[in-house]
């Protein structure tokens, strides 16, 4: 009887030695096991897309949570292997982890670095493999070599020794984990201030450009209240950024999806879903693609619906389609008393040249004295702790092209003609005095009128008063009350011409006649 319990009992010890986060040269890894990361997020084994039923990738996914497969590495996607072949996962005697196949292939080898040594792959719990020595020094990490994603503590490589360090390839569709024609990276031309999607060899949307600050960084709230914070880190050779999740319960991932965009994902454990928190380019901000605004142009973010705008100094070249760009109001002369006007918070445009070690004042002067330079723009980073060169100098020459406004941009100085810019200046100079002297006229009339007015009414009281007529019905029922005119011959007759014998009294306004 003992003998029918061994194989069962040895089947289920296999299994459950398999299900760990461990993988060492005595325990391959084959076509249904996984390992399984401490804590229970993260799996790694091999999978199928659901769009083939033949090939199989070796990959990590999110294991906690239900629904369709999550993946956020693929070890062999551009050389799959199909499921009829046998695939293993297995540490040589050589000490290097090969994925390989019952017909002799090896699609994808880590080398060991450390000879001699013996090693274990481990999955640890935020979703990294590693290759790690006896002796516990990590040789190898997958975290080193993403695919589309980046989780939260991984540090990614943007740049080394002034060189492109790592790059996120998008899938090539929903179910097909070969790398699509959009990537992100640093921008080779200046690897250490911009980050850019392309789409292929051209650029699809530039994402940031870095203060130059040796750290800087920003917070993020999520859609479950949780805070991402993103911390970016210029050394000098190595520039890298991380991110790092407020609750540490809270899954979340920043990946680059097949259609070209950057999005940023939480996991929401009420709706069973990943919602997006963040995303570039945004839906509601298509003036975010590259150059979509044109030459001389920016998309305005700090607007609600942010849409394209002219630089200060220049006018639409089609007032339907903004992709045609921005013209100048007034052309430039070569002077050396050109008159450079602030744009304050802007995303500066590409296609910048960066001189190093230069003062406000002498960053200026390369511009001032190049008739082709239209714009530049300096930071100060003394305050920042910058050692080696404490200035970021950034000049322009000829078109600027995907620019942009927000509320945390850099200071820029645009290069106009003499008249656009003295032409607000001057306009108000002219304008403000004779505002002013229109004021002091009126002032006078009205001052005048009133006291005209006021003449005008004494002088009418006293008419009526030496009348001495007054209609008091009238008066009391609301009605106007118009005097009657008489002539100076119709007094004297009814005066007798003032004679003695009609004279009644005197008062203070003279001698009082009865009329006859």
């Amino acid at each position: 009887m003992a003998m029918h319990y061994i194989p069962i009992f040895l089947l289920f010890l296999t299994s459950f030695c398999k299900s760990d986060d461990q993988l060492t040269d005595a325990k391959p890894l084959t076509h249904g096991d996984k390992l399984i990361s401490k804590g229970g997020d993260f799996a790694l084994g091999f999978f199928s897309p659901a769009s083939s039923n033949t090939s199989m990738y070796l990959g990590i996914w999110y294991h906690s949570i239900p629904g369709p497969r999550t993946v956020v590495w693929v070890a062999n996607r551009e050389n799959p292997i199909t499921v009829l072949s046998s695939p293993m996962l297995a540490i040589t005697n050589s000490s290097d982890l090969v994925l390989s196949d019952s017909q002799g292939r090896t699609p994808w080898v880590v080398k060991n670095t450390i000879t001699g040594a013996g090693v274990t792959a481990v999955l640890l719990g935020e979703g990294n493999l590693v290759l790690r020595s006896l002796n516990g020094t990590i040789t190898w990490q997958s975290f080193d070599h993403p695919t589309d994603t980046v989780l939260p503590n991984m540090r990614f490589l943007v740049s080394y020794k002034a060189k492109v360090g790592m790059r996120l390839v998008a899938w090539k569709g929903p179910d097909d984990p070969s790398s699509g024609d959009f990537s992100c990276s640093a921008d080779p031309s200046s690897p250490d201030l911009q980050f850019i999607t392309w789409n292929k060899t051209e650029p699809y949307c530039r994402l940031t450009v870095w203060s130059g600050k040796p750290v800087s960084g920003g917070s993020y709230l999520t859609n479950t209240s949780s805070v991402l914070t993103q911390t970016a880190v210029n050394s000098g050779d190595e520039f890298y950024f991380t991110y790092t999740v407020s609750n540490n319960s809270t899954l979340m991932r920043m990946r680059l999806d097949y259609t070209g965009k950057l999005k940023y994902l939480s996991w929401n454990s009420h709706t069973s879903s990943w919602e997006i928190f963040g995303e570039h380019p945004s839906s509601s901000a298509p003036c975010e693609l590259y150059a979509s605004c044109g030459p001389f142009s920016y998309c305005d973010f700090t607007q609600i619906t942010p849409a394209c705008q002219c630089l200060d100094g220049f006018e639409p070249v089609d007032s339907i389609n903004f992709s045609k760009g921005c013209q100048r109001k007034q052309a430039l002369k070569c002077s050396k008393k050109s008159q450079f006007v602030p744009l304050y918070e802007m995303k500066v445009p590409d296609k910048f040249l960066h001189i190093r070690n230069r003062s406000l004042d002498e960053c200026a002067a390369e511009c001032n004295h190049n008739c082709s330079c239209t714009a530049y723009a300096y930071t100060d980073l003394r305050s920042a702790g910058a050692m080696e060169d404490p200035s970021r100098c950034l000049v322009w020459s000829g078109e600027l092209i995907d620019a942009g406004k927000s509320t945390s941009g850099a200071n820029m100085y645009l290069r106009l003609a003499d008249s656009s810019v003295n032409k607000k200046s001057s306009s108000v100079q002219i304008v403000l005095p004779i505002i002013a002297f229109l004021l002091l006229l009126t002032c006078i009339a009205v001052v005048g009128m009133y006291r005209y007015r006021g003449k005008w009414r004494k002088k009418e009281n006293k008419t009526k008063l030496m009348l001495g007529y007054f209609s008091a019905s009238k008066e009391l029922e609301g009605e106007n009350t118009e005097f009657p005119s008489v002539s100076l011959e119709d007094i004297l007759s009814a005066t007798n011409h003032f004679a003695d014998s009609n004279l009644v009294g005197r008062g203070g306004f003279g001698k009082v006649y009865k009329v006859i």
